[in-house]
């Protein structure tokens, strides 16, 4: 079985970054409940994401803050 590979056209970080606003700008249309949370979840794992990358690639790897 091979695996489908294909090149990212943007980096990690920007395509989180735009996640991020995606999510925000869909979890402010949305009332309290449910799916509401599971947005809020999503969006701060991948602000989490973004700051781990941000660590990652700093040059002297600081723990983040």
């Amino acid at each position: 079985m091979e695996r489908r590979r294909f090149k990212q056209t943007q980096s990690l970080k920007q395509r989180l970054t735009e996640e991020v606003e995606r999510l925000r700008e869909e979890m402010h249309s949305l009332p309290p409940g449910h799916h509401r949370e599971v947005l809020l979840q999503r969006l701060r794992q991948d602000e989490t994401a973004i700051q781990i990358d941000a660590w990652i690639s700093s040059p002297g790897l600081r723990a983040p803050t």
